[in-house]
């Protein structure tokens, strides 16, 4: 499935399949990023998903990411899911901004 594709599922644009619309947590800060974790339910599945958010010269910023890690219960899936995002904000900073999706 491509990106375009799973990003319509996740915003409830459409489509029959198995995917269904991703429940977002509370956000939480991270050194002045704000992390929410939205797995993606697939058939019993939850796949690592979320955005992370900034305010950057007054406007607020954000960016989702989708891995292709999958866990078998939703509360696995949004732990992996803040600590993945923690890693993209260590890694990258203000730079992830530079793209729509991650």
């Amino acid at each position: 499935m491509g990106l375009g594709k799973l990003l319509g599922k996740i915003l409830g644009s459409g489509g029959n399949g198995p995917v269904a619309a991703a429940v977002a947590e509370e956000p939480i800060d991270y050194k002045g990023f704000m992390i929410t974790a939205a797995p993606i339910n697939e058939g019993g599945q939850y796949r690592t998903a979320g955005s992370i958010a900034k305010i950057i010269d007054g406007e607020q910023k954000s960016v989702q990411f989708i891995r292709a890690d999958n866990h078998s219960d939703r509360d696995s899936a949004v732990t992996h899911s803040e600590r993945k995002a923690q890693q993209i904000v260590d890694e990258q900073g203000d730079a992830i901004f530079q793209r729509e999706h991650i």
